[in-house]
């Protein structure tokens, strides 16, 4: 077989089995949720930087994103590519696409950046961070030294607030120390965190719902509707109401 009727049977696979069918049925659809005019997310205009989790490649291409733009008035910019990394200089990457779609002519109240779990799957180094705030000065090749340099590009050109979201991830504790690195870059840059890797509520409520993710990593319609946007709704209005 080629790999494009491979990747084509993988896809047949995947519409029929029962996680995909239950967590995108109609009910949870982008036509079925009510707008709600008096959010405090109405008319924020928002930059989303990521990868599969950011786009939805496991709910018909309708992520949190979308939920937030319907229900909330978002006017989001979402520049999301399956299986792309934060480290490295390719066309697809993390890096390329924000200087390419998110551009600083237009202004921004905020960018949110996924901590892609694709970076030390596909072997991408962890790297050091740097006492510099200079971009010249960081590793680009490293996950690091990517997000070093996505911090003093939104602070520099966008000039607006940033946000990093983990992912759900149950694998093995690698993403885990990945976190813990966010977590001291945060210290030197002041950029916001949106946990849900170890947030209790988020977990729980995941687990309780059968219909909620595709794998350990994805999540559905449901997942997104029901999970995922109520708990980005409160994050980014707690984050919008600070000084």
């Amino acid at each position: 077989m080629t790999q494009g009727e491979i990747f084509q049977s993988y896809l047949s696979k995947m519409a029929a089995s029962t996680a995909y069918q239950l967590g995108n049925a109609r009910e949870f659809s982008l036509e079925r949720v009510t707008y709600r005019p008096d959010s405090k997310l109405n008319g924020k205009k928002i930059g989303f930087l990521g990868s599969s989790i950011t786009y939805g490649a496991f709910s018909k291409g309708v992520s949190f994103v979308d939920y937030l733009q319907a229900i909330d008035g978002v006017s989001a910019v979402k520049s999301a590519i399956s299986g792309t990394t934060l480290a490295g200089k390719s066309q697809s990457g993390y890096l390329a696409r924000l200087k390419a779609e998110i551009a600083p002519q237009k202004p921004y109240d905020l960018l949110v950046c996924q901590l892609s779990t694709n970076d030390l799957r596909q072997g991408k180094q962890l790297g050091q961070s740097s006492s510099s705030f200079e971009p010249g000065n960081y590793d680009l090749e490293t996950v690091v030294g990517a997000i070093e340099y996505i911090c003093q590009y939104t602070k520099k050109q966008l000039n607006c607030r940033l946000v990093f979201y983990t992912c759900l991830f149950a694998g093995d504790d690698s993403y885990g120390k990945l976190v813990e690195q966010l977590f001291k870059l945060q210290q030197k840059w002041h950029f916001f965190i949106i946990d849900l890797y170890r947030d209790s509520g988020v977990n729980a409520s995941i687990s309780v719902r059968h219909d909620a993710m595709f794998d350990q990593i994805h999540p559905t319609q449901a997942g997104y509707l029901k999970v995922w946007t109520p708990f980005f709704e409160q994050k980014l209005v707690e984050i919008f109401e600070r000084q």
